[in-house]
């Protein structure tokens, strides 16, 4: 019997174990010891509510799957059909292949081919590796058509650092800007995180508070690398989500409205450029034919 998210392709360093599926090139689980980091799915369970889901060529969502490039107007499918939008990319349920393994390394590839709704060509490429600073995954894509295309990068992973709920654990997020999701998921307006229940600039408890938050204007540290860091002060575990320059927002959620998810952990999503950014044209790259876009974060 076939795996619904086909081949598994696990990687071991030191104690820690991570999954890598053929299925849309996903993060199906992670592990550092006999403690679960992210909150997967069984392997012979479907991805459900995008679990480590790969978000390419967009993150999040596109408001009526509807957008114009260079003077050009395009309408994808909708995937989110109840809200009416195109959602998390075209990626998530093809094959990717393996071109090149290792113990505690893979490189998964996909072609992108043009379709109706983005008729562009794009060659795909993600490697995860496990090393001693954690989990690293870096996505390249390079414009493999005869023309420009727009372009986005996000990626899907929910942490877990203690017993559910996810309201007691600590939220570091350094970022100064917060914007809001409406009814359809779609963002609202960009406010500034000072007085309000979304400023995790300092270390603080979540509590009650309900995240389906898009964080930009991020404050790296020196290196260059933005750092969101969860924390359950019971047992000391801490978890950092970090991200380089590449990756202009981070997507938080509390996965309070659907069922399977529902505040038992959180998800923390590097994204190159905020929700409806194809029509907003917000952090969208203008990718020319030939040229390429790589960004890298990671778990430690």
């Amino acid at each position: 019997m076939v795996a619904p998210s086909g081949e598994q392709h696990e990687l071991l360093y030191g104690d820690q174990r991570a999954v890598v599926v053929e299925v849309g090139a996903g993060l199906r689980t992670y592990s550092v010891g006999d403690r679960d980091v992210l909150d997967g799915y069984a392997v012979d369970e479907m991805c459900a509510s995008g679990r480590g889901q790969v978000l390419l060529p967009w993150p999040n969502r596109i408001e009526d799957g509807r957008y114009t490039f260079d003077g050009h107007d395009h309408q994808l499918p909708l995937t989110e059909v109840a809200a009416g939008n195109a959602i998390h990319g075209l990626v998530r349920w093809g094959a990717w292949t393996v071109t090149e393994r290792e113990p505690a390394r893979v490189v998964l590839e996909h072609l992108l081919h043009p379709q109706p709704g983005y008729p562009f060509a794009l060659e795909l490429r993600i490697e995860y590796s496990l090393s001693d600073d954690g989990l690293t995954v870096r996505t390249t894509a390079t414009n493999a058509g005869a023309g420009p295309c727009p372009f986005g990068s996000g990626m899907h992973p929910y942490f877990t650092v203690g017993t559910p709920p996810v309201d007691s654990l600590t939220l570091t997020v350094p970022a100064r800007t917060v914007v809001g999701s409406g009814a359809r998921g779609l963002p609202t307006e960009a406010h500034d995180v000072e007085g309000t229940d979304y400023d995790f600039r300092r270390p603080r408890v979540l509590g009650a508070t309900q995240l389906d938050n898009t964080f930009t204007d991020l404050e790296p540290d020196d290196d260059g690398v933005t750092r969101v860091q969860l924390r359950d002060e019971g047992s000391g575990v801490e978890v950092t989500v970090w991200a380089d320059e590449a990756y202009t927002h981070f997507q938080l959620f509390t996965g309070d409205p659907l069922p399977d998810v529902n505040r038992r952990s959180l998800a923390v999503e590097p994204m190159s450029c905020p929700a409806n950014a194809f029509r907003s044209g917000d952090g969208v790259v203008r990718l020319e034919p030939g040229a390429s876009w790589t960004g890298v974060w990671g778990i430690a």
